[in-house]
């Protein structure tokens, strides 16, 4: 509610352990808790980068699954192919060859148009690097997203899920490296996005603040019901995580379901 010129959102106490993913007899992925129906399958998925006679594989026949509202972890050293992987399931780059469904649809078959209207109305990016324009206040920036989506959170309700309530008057320049990558994540929410991907969230920050980001991070993931995607190098990460995949030169080395997460306050760093 409004109390003034500040909004309120009281918070929650929340259960990281459940649900959790599991498989079954026959092999397939399923989902205890509210979890379930499939929203990106990606098939056979290749990007091939050119450099005169020189091939970089940055993919190489990449096969994986999101689950409505599960949070997955994408862990793997640099050059593995994870951020490669996001940016195609995101609509920012082109695959070589292999396909990827969101929700039935084949984003490899998409137009340019289409991608700009599936990333526009479905898909929220965070990135290591907060991209916040300076001259904006923090409500300012997420205003600059809520303004252009068809059905936006209040920029308010965006920042007080991140803890972010008594500071969206502040510039940039005015908030911490953690304050600023939370008005970013605020930003990425407040169209309600589907989806979140997140490239490297924490790798900026020090411990104590990245594990105020994986809160808010959780907190979205649980309270929204929003697809999450973290990739990340720091494999202490994967403990709030309902999946982990871990890449190594272009494809996926082993999958993993958390049968018990913990809480980002948990991690070890």
């Amino acid at each position: 509610m409004w109390i003034g010129t500040e909004f309120k959102v009281e918070k929650q106490q929340h259960d990281f352990r459940l649900p959790a993913v599991v498989l079954t007899e026959d092999g397939a992925t399923s989902v205890t808790g509210d979890h379930g129906s499939v929203i990106f399958r990606v098939e056979n998925l290749t990007k091939i980068y050119t450099t005169g006679e020189v091939e970089v594989r940055a993919l190489n026949g990449v096969n994986l699954s999101l689950l409505a509202a599960e949070m997955v972890v994408l862990l793997g050293p640099s050059g593995s192919g994870k951020s490669t992987l996001l940016n195609i399931i995101g609509g920012l780059d082109d695959a070589t060859s292999g396909h990827v469904w969101f929700k039935g649809d084949d984003l490899t078959q998409y137009s340019q148009r289409q991608l700009t209207r599936y990333r526009r109305e479905h898909v929220g990016f965070v990135f290591q690097f907060y991209n916040l324009i300076p001259s904006l206040t923090a409500r300012e920036n997420v205003a600059l997203v809520t303004d252009v989506a068809l059905d936006p959170m209040p920029p308010e309700e965006a920042l007080a899920m991140v803890d972010l309530g008594n500071r969206m008057g502040h510039f940039p320049a005015q908030l911490s490296g953690g304050e600023q990558q939370r008005v970013a994540i605020a930003r990425a929410i407040a169209k309600r996005p589907e989806v979140l991907f997140c490239d490297e969230p924490t790798g900026a920050l020090d411990s104590k603040t990245g594990i105020l980001v994986l809160e808010a991070l959780s907190r979205i993931n649980e309270e929204l019901g929003t697809t999450t995607a973290i990739i990340t190098h720091n494999a202490g990460i994967q403990q709030i995580a309902h999946r982990v995949y871990s890449f190594m030169d272009g494809k996926i080395d082993s999958e993993r379901k958390n049968a018990e997460r913990v809480a980002p306050s948990e991690v070890s760093w």
